[in-house]
């Protein structure tokens, strides 16, 4: 087992990501339902509890093995998911930040500083060339488009608006400058591997994301800018349930946690458009309707994480 964690992937971080971001559904829901205070603060607790435990093995794995984390740092495909430690990092600064203000701070700090020098290092390897269209999948958008927007969403939580509305403006169009990459990666290259389609699930998440980053850095009734967002979420929601059998050819593995942060913080959108906007009919539809979803794919995801683990599958096979 020791051996087997020395092998932890960064990508697994997508597990602590996804949950989070479930949590803070939950917090949002909060604001336009009486619910028990108790649920949502354990369902905010989950989070930090995934994010620490596997915080802790992956500062192993750095320590047993730190050729491996090079080597993951360097790799096409898995550089781009190392940006999941920090963007795990400011969720948990924002879960975090209610109960231990002081821990969360500092949580911020540490996180806008390694997702900007992450961001650079990853990002400034896109300019140099050399990469087979093969590497090229929605886990691109990570580093230079995630990060930048949820530290504009951690920034705006902590008063930083100024901060946040600059991060803003790096998320935003690093993401307008990769979409068209990916789609031509998509529509003009041979398929994706079926080990790396579930990637695509990331695909959800710059939209609505991003949305979430504009709604802190704003207020009032959501605006066009807010609503556009959010109908571009959906959008590829419909898309992914279109490409659905296409993608789902790979039998479940962790991977299948990239749909999580999208679904999660589609569903944080709805509900926080709705408690700005409660006379508005569509968000009284769209927000239940995508909170429910949201809740019945996260039982899925933990159901089949849950199976694999007692299998003994869960952790990839060591060489």
């Amino acid at each position: 087992m020791r051996h087997a964690i020395a092998h932890l992937p960064v990508s697994f971080f997508s597990m602590a990501v996804g949950t989070l971001a479930w949590g803070q559904s939950w917090q949002a829901a909060a604001l336009v339902w009486p619910l028990p205070a108790a649920l949502v603060a354990w369902a905010t607790a989950l989070g930090l509890v995934v994010w620490l435990v596997l915080l802790a093995i992956y500062a192993f794995k750095c320590w047993a093995q730190p050729k491996r984390v090079q080597a993951e740092f360097n790799h096409p495909v898995q550089s781009a998911l190392t940006a999941l430690l920090p963007v795990s990092t400011l969720l948990a600064a924002l879960s975090c930040k209610p109960w231990a203000p002081t821990l969360a701070w500092c949580l911020l700090g540490l996180g806008l500083v390694a997702q900007l020098t992450l961001g650079l290092w990853a990002v400034g390897r896109f300019w140099q060339g050399g990469r087979a269209p093969e590497s090229v999948n929605a886990s691109m958008y990570l580093p230079g488009v995630a990060q930048n927007f949820v530290a504009a969403t951690a920034s705006a939580s902590f008063g930083w608006t100024a901060l946040g509305g600059l991060f803003c403006g790096a998320g935003l169009f690093s993401w307008l400058a990769l979409e068209s990459l990916v789609l031509s990666r998509a529509a003009l290259h041979p398929a994706l591997d079926v080990g790396q389609r579930p990637l695509q699930g990331i695909q959800i998440a710059p939209a609505v994301v991003g949305g979430l980053s504009y709604l802190s850095l704003t207020s009032g009734p959501p605006d066009l800018v807010a609503q556009m967002l959010l109908g571009y979420g959906l959008y590829q929601v419909l898309l992914a349930v279109r490409l659905g059998r296409w993608t789902t050819q790979a039998v479940f593995a962790p991977s299948y946690w990239a749909f999580s942060f999208g679904v999660m913080a589609l569903a944080s959108m709805a509900l926080r458009m709705w408690a700005r906007a409660p006379d508005e009919g569509l968000w009284q539809i769209l927000a239940p309707v995508t909170w429910g979803m949201a809740n019945l794919f996260f039982a899925v995801l933990l159901w089949h994480t849950v199976r694999l683990a007692l299998q003994g599958r869960l952790l990839p096979t060591a060489p």
